[in-house]
């Protein structure tokens, strides 16, 4: 891909996301936001910014206490697997802290009018209310949802374009009209959810995808679910759960997309939302420089 250039929009993250460690052969490994990182400082080094919100009544809204001591026991403890693919370490709980601080702190600044991105890991979009799931121990889009709704943002838009279905993502807010759920994504496929048929109350609009299309059917398909779901439903905040593992050649998704699908898409959000606060959140993507590369598309858009 050329080298995009300067400036982006403002990427926030936190030096302990880097932390947390899986497993030597995990593909949700520190490397994926080291490129980013690394990325980040040679286009536009000033873009990159440190969290800094305490982020745990904001993680309360959506998590009960006890499933928020258990990660921190195990953390404690030295670390330990707390599902088939979810794997702690030492520094796993710190991580999802700072992640969650990253993740508010990118909705502060899109809350007076500057668009963010947040570069986090663990990724969030799995994650139930009191369980881990596919690499993720927080959802950290519909924690950020609920803070904004604390702030006086009623309705909010969670877009996702992650490969895989953020079916945490789903399941904590199904039942709850004031926030409208996108998600497109690889069927069949892990987690093998996300049936269109899926509605919650009217608020859900999944758009499962076979593999191997051309691009343009997937950014067509995208587009016209998020048109769909905010028809009668003016958004006043809009979170981009932003999965990379929908580029082609990534190692866990069979999607064909490209960085500057995600910048059409963020432009189109852009242009028909004007006005309304936009934060994205990296999730999945497991190739690191091709992470990187949408990673720097999104913001470049977003700016």
């Amino acid at each position: 891909m050329e080298q995009l250039a300067g400036p982006l929009a403002p990427i926030f993250t936190r030096p302990r996301c880097l932390e947390h460690q899986a497993g030597h052969h995990h593909p949700e490994a520190p490397a994926r936001l080291r490129a980013v990182l690394d990325r980040v400082r040679t286009v536009d080094p000033g873009a990159l910014r440190e969290g800094s919100r305490d982020p745990l009544e904001a993680i309360r809204r959506v998590h009960p206490d006890a499933y928020l001591d258990r990660l921190a026991a195990v953390a404690a403890a030295g670390g330990g697997r707390l599902d088939p693919d979810t794997v702690m370490n030492a520094w796993s709980w710190e991580a999802a802290l700072g992640s969650t601080e990253a993740a508010l702190s990118a909705l502060d600044s899109a809350l007076v009018g500057v668009p963010a991105f947040a570069a986090i890991r663990p990724p969030g979009h799995h994650a139930l209310r009191e369980a881990s799931m596919g690499f993720c121990l927080l959802g950290t889009a519909v924690i950020v949802a609920r803070e904004a709704q604390a702030l006086g943002r009623g309705r909010v838009l969670i877009v996702d374009w992650d490969v895989h279905h953020g079916n945490g993502t789903q399941a904590l807010i199904e039942a709850d009209p004031t926030i409208r759920f996108v998600s497109m994504h690889q069927w069949p496929h892990w987690p093998f959810s996300g049936a269109a048929e899926e509605r919650g109350v009217g608020n859900v609009f999944n758009v499962p995808m076979r593999a191997g299309l051309p691009p343009d059917r997937y950014v067509a398909a995208f587009w016209e679910a998020v048109v769909t779901a905010t028809a009668d439903f003016p958004p006043e905040l809009i979170v981009v759960s932003a999965g990379f593992d929908s580029m082609a050649g990534d190692l866990l998704g069979g999607f064909t997309l490209e960085p500057e699908h995600y910048t059409a898409w963020v432009d189109r959000i852009r242009t028909r939302f004007p006005s309304v606060p936009v934060v994205a959140l990296m999730e999945g993507g497991y190739i690191p420089a091709r992470l990187a590369d949408g990673v720097v598309a999104v913001a470049a858009a977003l700016r």
